[in-house]
């Protein structure tokens, strides 16, 4: 397995991984809208140097994918910019393999290469398989998000 920055070429492989993961997380929030949605601009981020957008690649076959985007900090916090990651998607017949944890390691690594020294991430509370990748890998809780729905 080898990983390595998106290409621009790939848009169509990585927009169907978004929309499998759009899928897949829908089981987590019911508020999502139906059909084709999008969460990210994948194609900006391959092309911006604020963003790092890595694959897992497997004999020439995608097979993961994630991104990191360095985003300016809110004036209350101590630092001036942080990593956020995004669009972690693994092919179920890969999942279980170390791909999520690799292309995890080399979004921190090019953090790292910018002098980024905090990342956050967002995680469905009921997603435990990933709760549990990025506790292992070092990742603390901070904000719980709660909602209420009112027409209920």
């Amino acid at each position: 397995m080898k990983i390595r920055l998106a290409r621009k070429e790939e848009i169509q492989i990585l927009l169907k991984f978004e929309q499998e993961l759009v899928e897949f997380e829908r089981s987590f929030d019911s508020t999502l809208k139906e059909g084709k949605i999008s969460y990210y601009d994948i194609l900006s981020r391959i092309n911006s140097k604020d963003s790092c957008v890595l694959v897992a690649d497997v004999n020439e076959e995608l097979v993961g994918s994630g991104f990191i985007d360095i985003v300016k900090a809110k004036p209350y916090l101590k630092h001036k910019y942080f990593g956020s990651f995004g669009f972690f998607y693994v092919k179920k017949e890969y999942r279980g393999k170390g791909v999520n944890k690799s292309i995890l390691s080399g979004l921190i690594n090019w953090a790292k290469n910018r002098d980024v020294n905090e990342v956050r991430l967002q995680v469905y509370d009921n997603n435990i398989n990933a709760k549990s990748v990025y506790l292992k890998y070092g990742f603390e809780p901070t904000l719980l998000e709660m909602r209420l729905n009112l027409n209920k």
